[in-house]
């Protein structure tokens, strides 16, 4: 069998390819070794980024009621956002005020829920943000009796169904009776009742007022009042007063026969007051999730009823929260260019590659050609410095006493054994051994041997 040179066998591992690298690419093992561990560091990094940065395949929404229009939307939401694959669960609560309590505690899992937009007394919000509003909500008061009530201030000392604990029906309604000078226990009851039996105690008799609010009303229950002949809707005449007083209230008009046009529901135009419904999230939510909500709030909340226009919702009117800046985003231009032309997962795929792996490319480039770039000079000057004492040592050629030439001998004897230690990648063979050569040419100069110029 021939003889083959142990050089010259086919090696396998990783040492081999350490080696290939560094004649490659002019670099010694400690650099190479560092170049190696560099770029699987970011690889890694930009790995795990890439996955753990993917929107998340469920959500959680706080809603309201069942029946109420807070819970009929986020049924609606559900379904549009499991078009793209993404698993909403519903959470049922009593109202606005639960929300914005869930929201706002970190041990409680919801992501998403439906806000009146209305002080939040003293809550804690720095984790919140509002992806905008979503509609009006208007506050509607249905009375018994034959005579007309025109300002909140005439149902003093009546029994008062002001919605139940935990509802933004009951945080509004308490506000605007004591700006009227209505107060619980005072000179007025407040009964603490869910919509239903709100409704019942006041077609019964034994309720004199009912405050109702989509967020934990059903539409159901609205229309039996509406409906019911001995059954009044209040008209906010002062509308245009309060929506001065609070900021945070609309003027609304409900207008004749917008209910049904066969009876005339109303027989009047009506004057509301109420809020917006804000769609309020935690600060950590996706920026996809966030454009998907945003997508199935327009196609929910985006057609004309009888309290706004087509088109008017959703908007980015900023109330307590701060609008976040995805959606403003969103309202600015819409959709991110992949999330418009591909479907869902694969826009997330698409935009994650960009976000991750191409900076990683764009700033690990620069950093490879850089490497090699700063590990020649270190190799250089290394070489360049023994350079430098052979050439002292050579302008001293023409001292030529014996003591000084032994000590000039021992100086180029040190230059060379210093030499012989230095370790070079192959790429810088040619310099080393060049090094060595004019070693040995100084060394027959010294000698007397060094053949003529």
């Amino acid at each position: 069998m021939r003889n083959v040179a142990p050089e010259m066998k086919p090696k396998f591992g990783l040492a081999p390819v350490m080696n290939t690298f560094t004649e490659t690419f002019g670099l010694g093992r400690g650099a190479a070794w560092s170049a190696v561990i560099m770029i699987s560091l970011v690889t890694l990094s930009g790995i795990f980024f890439f996955f753990n940065s993917a929107p998340p395949k469920h959500i959680t929404i706080t809603s309201g009621p069942i029946g109420s229009s807070f819970h009929t939307n986020a049924e609606k939401y559900r379904i549009i956002l499991a078009r793209n694959h993404v698993k909403v669960t519903v959470l049922t609560s009593r109202g606005s005020l639960e929300n914005i309590q869930r929201l706002g505690d970190p041990a409680s899992k919801v992501d998403v829920g439906f806000v009146q937009s209305s002080p939040t007394n003293g809550l804690e919000l720095g984790r919140l943000f509002s992806l905008g509003s979503i509609s009006y909500q208007p506050l509607m008061v249905f009375y018994h009796g034959t005579t007309t009530v025109e300002v909140l201030s005439a149902l003093a000392g009546r029994r008062l169904a002001v919605g139940p604990a935990g509802s933004g029906t009951r945080a509004l309604a308490s506000t605007l009776l004591a700006s009227n000078g209505i107060v619980a226990g005072s000179n007025a009851t407040f009964l603490d009742l869910e919509a239903a039996d709100a409704a019942k105690g006041l077609l019964e008799g034994t309720v004199d007022a009912v405050f109702l609010m989509g967020d934990s009303a059903s539409g159901s229950v609205m229309r039996q009042l509406l409906r019911s002949p001995e059954i009044r809707l209040l008209s906010f005449n002062q509308a245009d007063a309060y929506s001065r007083r609070f900021r945070y209230l609309n003027k609304l008009d409900l207008p004749k026969g917008s209910i049904d046009f066969a009876r005339n529901l109303p027989a009047q135009d009506v004057y509301l007051v109420g809020p917006t419904v804000e769609l309020v999230a935690r600060d950590y939510l996706h920026p996809a999730l966030s454009d998907l909500l945003l997508e199935a709030a327009q196609e929910v909340h985006g057609n004309a009823t009888v309290l706004q226009r087509r088109g008017e919702f959703p908007a980015p009117l900023e109330h307590e929260l701060r609008i976040s800046d995805d959606a403003l985003r969103y309202y600015k231009s819409g959709k991110s260019f992949f999330y418009k032309h591909l479907p869902f997962w694969l826009a997330s795929l698409a935009s994650r590659v960009v976000v991750v792996f191409l900076p990683l490319v764009v700033v690990l480039i620069p950093a490879l050609r850089l490497i090699p770039t700063i590990y020649r000079w270190r190799i250089k000057l290394r070489l360049f410095r023994w350079y430098r004492a052979l050439l002292r040592l050579e302008r001293e050629l023409s001292v030529r006493s014996p003591q000084e030439r032994r000590s000039q001998l021992q100086r180029l004897d040190h230059i060379e054994a210093a030499v012989h230690k230095l370790k070079v990648p192959a790429s810088f063979a040619d310099q080393f051994y060049g090094l060595r050569g004019h070693i040995d040419y100084v060394r027959s100069q010294l000698m007397g041997t060094a053949p003529p110029p």
